[in-house]
C-alpha cells in the first residue's frame, strides 16, 4: 500500500491555463474534477490517500505555491506527493499530449505518462526531468506533477473528455513500484467455446484449466455428446474469454483467481468475465475471443473492438 497526498495546481483566485470556448479546458476546474475521482480509484486499488487539497485562499502566485507545499508537508506521513495540472502552448486542433514532471521519480513518472496515453489515445510526451518547479523542489516526499492534457489542443480536450474516467483509473492503477496493477488490451474480438464451436476439435482442452473443478462455474453439467475436451464443454451462456496471456505477468493461479473487465467502446457496455484459455492466434489479427453470450451482451459482432482490463479494477 502506498500513502499518497494529492493537490490541484494553482487555486481559486490564482487561475491556471485555459483554452478557447467552446471546447477549451480550464486548468483549475479540470484539476479539481480529476482529484476526487483519482483519489477514489487509488483507494479502490488499495492505496491510502492522506490529503486532497485545493487552494481557495491565496491571492498571489508565491503564496499559492507555498500554501500547496505546506499542505503536503503538513499531511500525515506518506510516500508520494502528486500535483494535478494541465498544460498549455498555443491554440491548435492537433494533439499535443500528456507528460509527467519529476525530480527523483523517473520510472514512476514514465509509467504514469504512458498509462494516461494508453487510456486516452493522447500523445505520450513521457517523463520530463524538471529542476525549476517549486512543488518538486520543496515537498518532503518524492513527487510527480501531472500534465494530463493541453487545455488549448482541441484533440487533447476531446480525448480527455471522452476518456476522463479511464484516465483517472489508469493513473491510479499504475502503482508506485513492482508489477503493474493491471494490464490492458484493445482490439478486435470473436467468439469461441461450447458445443457449437467447430473451430476447435471435439477433444481440444484449455490452456490453463485442466479439470472442470478448476473453474466449475464455466462448464456445462455434462460433456456434450461425441466430445471429450473442455473447450466444447464450456457453457456458451457464461461470460469468459481467451487472450494471449503472458504467464510471466499473469500466472496461472492469477488467471484462475481473478476476473477481467471486458468493455465495448462502441456500445459503452462492460461485463466481468473469467479467463478461460490462451488465444486467439496472432494471425487472426484479433486480441481476444469471447464467449457467445459475452459477445451478445456487449452488443457486438465478430471483429468489433473490445477493451480488456485484467485484473478487473
Amino acid at each position: 500500500m502506498t500513502r499518497i497526498a494529492i493537490s490541484t495546481g494553482h487555486g481559486l483566485h490564482i487561475r491556471g491555463a485555459s483554452g478557447p470556448s467552446p471546447w477549451g479546458l480550464d486548468e483549475v476546474n479540470e484539476a479539481r474534477r480529476v482529484m476526487p475521482v483519482l483519489a477514489d480509484y487509488l483507494q479502490k486499488a488499495g492505496h491510502e490517500v492522506v490529503l486532497q487539497f485545493n487552494d481557495d485562499v491565496s491571492t498571489s502566485q508565491n503564496e499559492n505555491l507555498e500554501r500547496i507545499v505546506s499542505a503536503h508537508n503538513s499531511a500525515p506521513s506518506h510516500d508520494l506527493d502528486v500535483s494535478i495540472h494541465f498544460n498549455a502552448y498555443i491554440e491548435t486542433k492537433s494533439g499535443m499530449g500528456c507528460e509527467v514532471e519529476y525530480l527523483s521519480t523517473q520510472d514512476l513518472a514514465s509509467r504514469v505518462s504512458s498509462a494516461i496515453s494508453k487510456a486516452s489515445g493522447m500523445i505520450n510526451r513521457g517523463a520530463r526531468y524538471r529542476t525549476d518547479l517549486y512543488f518538486l523542489n520543496h515537498t518532503r516526499a518524492p513527487a510527480i506533477l501531472l500534465e494530463i492534457a493541453f487545455v488549448d489542443s482541441e484533440t487533447d480536450a476531446m480525448l480527455y473528455q471522452k476518456y476522463f474516467d479511464e484516465i483517472c483509473r489508469a493513473i491510479a492503477r499504475v502503482g508506485n513500484k513492482g508489477r503493474p496493477e493491471f494490464y490492458e488490451w484493445e482490439g478486435m474480438a470473436s467468439w469461441f467455446g461450447g458445443p457449437d464451436d467447430d473451430g476447435v476439435s471435439p477433444s481440444e482442452g484449455l490452456a490453463f484449466i485442466y479439470e472442470v473443478s478448476d473453474q466449475p462455474e464455466l462448464f456445462l453439467a455434462e460433456q456434450p455428446p461425441e466430445t471429450s475436451g473442455l473447450a466444447r464443454r464450456l457453457d456458451p451462456n457464461e461470460h469468459y474469454l481467451a487472450l494471449r496471456w503472458d504467464y510471466d505477468q499473469t500466472p496461472r493461479d492469477m488467471l484462475l483467481e481473478k476476473k477481467a473487465l471486458v468493455r465495448s467502446p462502441l456500445t459503452g457496455k462492460e461485463f466481468l468475465a473469467y479467463p478461460a484459455d490462451w488465444g486467439p492466434h496472432v494471425d487472426t489479427g484479433r486480441i481476444a475471443d469471447l464467449s457467445p453470450k459475452l459477445l451478445e451482451d456487449l452488443g457486438l459482432e465478430t471483429d468489433d473492438i473490445v477493451r480488456v482490463i485484467f485484473p478487473a479494477p
